[in-house]
């Protein structure tokens, strides 16, 4: 499967220790902005377009290996050594297959509100909805607003999705291939089979929101025995949004 050359935002010195953010489905390097702007003060911080995302290139092909592939690709054409890498949500997946495969190429590993786990949840309501949206007819992003609330009545993440829908020579259109995300959607809630692959001797640092479900305290126990996981009291999955300061505590706590 080809890597592809990944977009991406640089904050910081390059005489600062590197850290690379990898965010989640359907989000993008913009989403992580203003995290990535402070973590600057002390690191030289890379946040990245994963493939089909932001102003990366798009492909077929969506799955947990390729995107670690680009992620790879992407630290030795920077001619980054002992990178650290905080990975949300799907970018955390991301993050604990590369860990996996290529422990030499990082430094520490801070996972947030994922677990290398298959998920029961289903994101094709959600996509349908997006495809449904009557691009050539709207005027203006409240008209579309309007048009998903019923179908995802929950006004952040509408905006959050909201994102991905661009104005280009007077017209509308998204940013993201819908129809390639839904293809990849069932492999994005999975997580490869580790069932011949050793244990990860790396220490991870697992940042999860008391009030979400997606990781449980046995989540970790087979594949990453080494895995710190802490439960941030009443946050949801969004920890970086929902208490950034807190977030930021806890990261550069364990950055050192």
């Amino acid at each position: 499967m080809p890597m592809l050359n990944l977009a991406y935002e640089e904050f910081g010195s390059p005489n600062c220790p590197p850290v690379i953010i990898l965010h989640g489905f359907f989000a993008s390097a913009r989403n992580w902005r203003s995290i990535a702007k402070l973590l600057s003060e002390q690191y030289h911080v890379f946040v990245l377009d994963q493939r089909n995302h932001g102003a990366s290139p798009h492909a077929p092909h969506m799955d947990y290996p390729s995107m670690a592939q680009d992620v790879q690709q992407f630290i030795q054409a920077q001619q980054l050594e002992s990178v650290h890498i905080i990975g949300h949500s799907m970018g955390g997946k991301v993050a604990m297959w590369l860990a996996l495969q290529h422990p030499e190429l990082l430094g520490k590993v801070i996972i947030v509100d994922i677990a290398p786990v298959t998920y029961q949840h289903s994101f094709d309501t959600m996509i349908d909805a997006l495809c449904s949206l009557p691009l050539e007819e709207l005027a203006n992003r409240k008209q579309a607003d309007d048009f998903l609330s019923e179908r995802i009545p929950d006004s952040s993440f509408r905006q959050f999705l909201l994102q991905n829908l661009v104005l280009e020579n007077g017209n509308y259109r998204w940013r993201i291939d819908l129809n390639i995300f839904k293809q990849a959607a069932p492999g994005i809630i999975a997580f490869p089979e580790t069932g011949q692959l050793s244990p990860c001797v790396k220490a991870l640092k697992v940042l999860a929101g008391g009030n979400s479900q997606f990781v449980q305290p046995d989540s970790f126990a087979a594949i990453f025995p080494h895995a710190d996981i802490e439960f941030l009291a009443g946050v949801g999955h969004w920890l970086h949004v929902e208490v950034p300061e807190l977030f930021l505590q806890q990261v550069r706590s364990y950055l050192g």
